[in-house]
């Protein structure tokens, strides 16, 4: 009994350290969004730092405009972002978990 409990806090620990090479790895993930025209294009990581923001000229004319872009765009990327990083996580949490009776009943 305590052989398997053992055995279980080490894969957990495991499980532990892999999900955060994969927090720090996804700081290098970068994921780029566009506005539908390009006239705003985002670079983000998986991790949701934005890294940078590139605006045309023509926006800088129109502060509602700008906003408007801004707005959609960050949200587009933070969405994307997201779904790589949640997917990532869940991925390494998965592979990891021990395999205990009846924790499979809850997927």
């Amino acid at each position: 009994m305590f052989g398997d409990m053992m055995g279980m806090m080490n894969k957990l620990k495991e499980t532990q350290k892999k999900v955060e090479d994969t927090k720090a790895r996804l700081n290098t993930v970068l994921i780029d969004e566009s506005s539908t025209d390009n006239k705003l294009k985002v670079t983000i990581t998986a991790n949701r730092t934005i890294k940078n923001i590139a605006i045309d000229d023509a926006l800088l004319e129109d502060k509602d405009m700008l906003e408007d872009y801004l707005v959609l765009t960050l949200n587009k990327a933070i969405e994307r972002a997201t779904t790589v990083n949640e997917t990532e996580i869940a991925a390494v949490a998965k592979d990891g978990m021990p395999n205990i009776p009846g924790l499979d009943m809850f997927k």
